[in-house]
C-alpha cells in the first residue's frame, strides 16, 4: 500500500467508526504524519484525493474556516467521474439511458406527493416554459429529473441522479442536433414534464413511473439513439 493510502484507510477507519463525521477536522498536516508515520507530502496527496472524491473541503489561515474539514458530497464527484468517463467513450450513452429509466421508474413509483422536492420541480417547469435556449433547457430539465428522484427519499438514488445530472446534460446537448426540430421537442418535453409532475403529486406510481420511462426513452429515440448499447 502506498504511504498516502495509508492516510486514507485511517480516514475511512475512523468515519466507519464514528470518530470522525460530517462537520469533524482532520489533524493538522504534521501532527496526522507523526501519527500516521508517513510524510507530509504523503498526507497532502490523501488530502487531493480526498478533495476530488468531495469528502473533504480545505481551508487556508485561521478561523472557522481553516483547515480540513469533512464534508459529504458525492454526487459531485461521482458525476465528475461519469463525465470523464463518457468523453473517453467508455460509458456508452445508451448504457447510461437504460441507467436512467432504471433509477427514475424506480423513484417515480415510490415518490412521495408531499416531498419538499416537488414544489422545486414545479418551479423548474415553468423556468422551461419561458427558455428558448437548448443548453439552458437542457439544464433545468436534468435539474428537474433530479429533483423528482429526490422525492422517493431514497439518499443512493439521489446521489446517483446527481451525478449523472452533467452527463445527461453533455450527451442530451449534443444528440439534439439530430433533431429535426428542437422548438416542437422542447414543448413536447415540457407537456411530459407536466404530466409526470402532475401523476407523481397525485400518487398515482403506476403510471408516474410509466410516463418517465417513455419520456427518457422517447427523446433518445427522436433523437437516433439504437438500442443496445450504440451511442
Amino acid at each position: 500500500m502506498r504511504t498516502h493510502q495509508l492516510v486514507l484507510a485511517w480516514i475511512e477507519e475512523q468515519l466507519a467508526a464514528g470518530v470522525l463525521a460530517v462537520g469533524s477536522r482532520l489533524p493538522a498536516e504534521r501532527a496526522l504524519a507523526e501519527q500516521l508515520a508517513v510524510s507530509r507530502t504523503s498526507v497532502r496527496e490523501a488530502i487531493r484525493v480526498l478533495e476530488a472524491m468531495g469528502l473533504v473541503r480545505s481551508g487556508v489561515g485561521s478561523g472557522p474556516e481553516a483547515g480540513t474539514v469533512i464534508t459529504s458530497d458525492p454526487a459531485a464527484a461521482l458525476g465528475a467521474t461519469l463525465r470523464l468517463h463518457v468523453a473517453a467513450s467508455q460509458l456508452p450513452v445508451a448504457d447510461i439511458v437504460q441507467t436512467r429509466v432504471l433509477l427514475e421508474s424506480w423513484a417515480a413509483a415510490h415518490a412521495s406527493a408531499d416531498a419538499p422536492s416537488l414544489p422545486v420541480a414545479a418551479q423548474l417547469l415553468a423556468r422551461m416554459e419561458a427558455c428558448t435556449e437548448v443548453d439552458a433547457f437542457l439544464a433545468l430539465d436534468a435539474r428537474f429529473h433530479v429533483a423528482l428522484a429526490e422525492a422517493a427519499g431514497n439518499a443512493v438514488v439521489s446521489a446517483m441522479m446527481g451525478s449523472l445530472r452533467g452527463a445527461i446534460e453533455g450527451y442530451a446537448s449534443r444528440l439534439t442536433a439530430n433533431l429535426p426540430d428542437w422548438a416542437s421537442t422542447a414543448q413536447r418535453l415540457r407537456l411530459e414534464h407536466a404530466s409526470i409532475l402532475a401523476a407523481v403529486s397525485a400518487g398515482d406510481s403506476t403510471a408516474a413511473a410509466a410516463l418517465v420511462t417513455e419520456h427518457i426513452e422517447g427523446f433518445y429515440r427522436e433523437a437516433g439513439l439504437r438500442h443496445g448499447g450504440a451511442n
